[in-house]
């Protein structure tokens, strides 16, 4: 198994630009992996959550991957969602990110039928041998509906081929007493999801954020990462404000899938790439495209 260097910093959770359902938006995925690269990432998740990547099909999966570690070739790491509802099909995506060039691999649990602690933890020893990539842990119990409980975790520490963890549960007592596995397995990395608590969560022993919105703005997230490691409150705290004015995009639509909706539609007003939704979702409507390019507009970033 090959060693991935641990994860820090800022690692945006790429969008996968579409043409239509089976389709990339190839220009558009170029652009937009020189933009969050031009704006000093460091790494890049492709196929989470904010990728859609369960729904997108296995022939696309692939061709992302590939697309992505040939135009990435090395700059940054870059590590691919394999959470799947088959244990095989994570087991072959694997090997596809592993062929590609990629550094490493993003497990979440299972969604669909929810395990038990025990059973995860069976699931995850059965697993994990079998990558051919070293794995990133995804705590998101919001969609799965099964958090890494932290016991599961120290348990699962033994594991050499795990080299971290993501959570984006949202809950800080929980990320706080992720960051103390750190006692057990000093080489892992301890990321954040949520944008917004990003900064906090530096001090408490996290390295870094896995932020949809350095999607649109990275370097935005990057200064902000760069400011809670130098302790540098005053910047800190202006920059805190600037992500949280561009987080009111996330309050456009009604449903669970505007937090997508709104990366994609913020990355297209840019005009980095197309926002077409994979489905069940839609894009935008014209609309809401113009409340959050209103958003944007008045941002007066650098």
């Amino acid at each position: 198994m090959s060693q991935q260097k641990p994860l820090k910093g800022i690692v945006p959770p790429l969008i996968t630009p579409l043409k239509d359902r089976d389709t990339l938006d190839v220009q558009g995925l170029e652009k937009l992996v020189e933009h969050v690269l031009g704006g000093g990432v460091h790494g890049l998740f492709i196929l989470g959550t904010t990728g859609e990547g369960p729904s997108l099909g296995y022939r696309l999966r692939e061709e992302l991957i590939q697309r992505v570690c040939r135009q990435v070739n090395g700059r940054v790491s870059v590590v691919v969602g394999i959470t799947d509802t088959a244990f095989v099909e994570s087991v072959k995506m694997s090997q596809v990110s592993a062929d590609a060039g990629a550094d490493g691999v993003v497990l979440s649990t299972p969604y669909y039928f929810p395990a038990g602690q025990t059973e995860l933890e069976g699931y995850v020893r059965h697993l994990v041998p079998e990558l051919a990539l070293p794995v990133t842990l995804y705590n998101m119990p919001s969609l799965t509906k099964v958090w890494f409980e932290i016991e599961t975790l120290r348990r699962l520490a033994d594991l050499g081929g795990i080299v971290g963890v993501k959570d984006s549960s949202g809950d800080m007592d929980y990320y706080s007493n992720l960051c103390k596995l750190r006692s057990e397995r000093p080489d892992w990395s301890f990321l954040i999801g949520p944008e917004e608590r990003m900064i906090e969560s530096i001090p408490m022993g996290g390295d870094g954020g896995v932020n949809g919105g350095a999607n649109a703005y990275p370097r935005l997230f990057v200064d902000a990462y760069e400011a809670a490691v130098a302790g540098d409150a005053a910047r800190c705290e202006a920059l805190q404000k600037k992500i949280e004015a561009f987080g009111e995009i996330y309050a456009i639509g009604k449903y669970a899938s505007r937090f997508i909706k709104a990366t994609k539609c913020a990355a297209s007003v840019l005009g980095l790439c197309d926002d077409f939704m994979a489905e069940p979702f839609n894009r935008f409507y014209p609309q809401d495209r113009e409340r959050l390019a209103a958003i944007l507009q008045g941002l007066e970033m650098a």
